[in-house]
């Protein structure tokens, strides 16, 4: 991907309808995780808000990109997975429209997403729910994150506070 052709221009609509709009976030660092409600790393929802609480101000957002690919995981309607996030984890982030993160359905904004390597070299499908993609100031990735690892992780926040400095 070159400098003009980045992750944020990609078409995706929003949880609640309309355009998820990517590219006002051009210039800020972006975390882009495939979220789900029943899944076993789903409190990760409350680190993944306390980041956006704590960093939104110096140019930062998590995007949430709800996915039902991981057996059956998130299967609501939008509506549904808006008052789950809102109600059980006060989410504030934007959510994005559900889409598939790996298969012949693959969302182009995860085609831009898939090819880059996370600390252990994993590169190619999303293993599960809750993988995490940082993107730069500049649109671009510029770390990948396994499902398993924590929001608030020292390796994550230390990725996060390096786009920010």
């Amino acid at each position: 991907m070159t400098a003009d052709h980045t992750v944020l221009d990609v078409e995706i609509g929003a949880l609640t309808g309309g355009s998820a709009n990517l590219p006002q976030y051009e210039g800020k660092a972006v975390l882009i995780v495939n979220v789900a409600s029943k899944c076993g790393l789903t409190p990760q929802y409350t680190g993944l808000e306390k980041l956006q609480e704590r960093y939104a101000a110096q140019g930062f957002t998590v995007l949430g990109v709800p996915c039902n690919q991981f057996l059956g995981q998130e299967p609501g309607s939008a509506e549904e997975i808006a008052e789950f996030c809102s109600a059980t984890y006060g989410v504030t982030f934007p959510l994005t429209e559900k889409v598939e993160v790996n298969g012949e359905g693959r969302h182009p904004l995860y085609e831009r997403l898939v090819g880059f390597a996370d600390a252990e070299g994993h590169s190619g499908d999303i293993r599960w729910n809750f993988e995490k993609f940082l993107i730069g100031r500049d649109g671009q990735v510029v770390a990948r994150f396994s499902p398993q690892t924590e929001p608030e992780s020292a390796e994550v926040v230390a990725a996060v506070e390096g786009q920010l400095a």
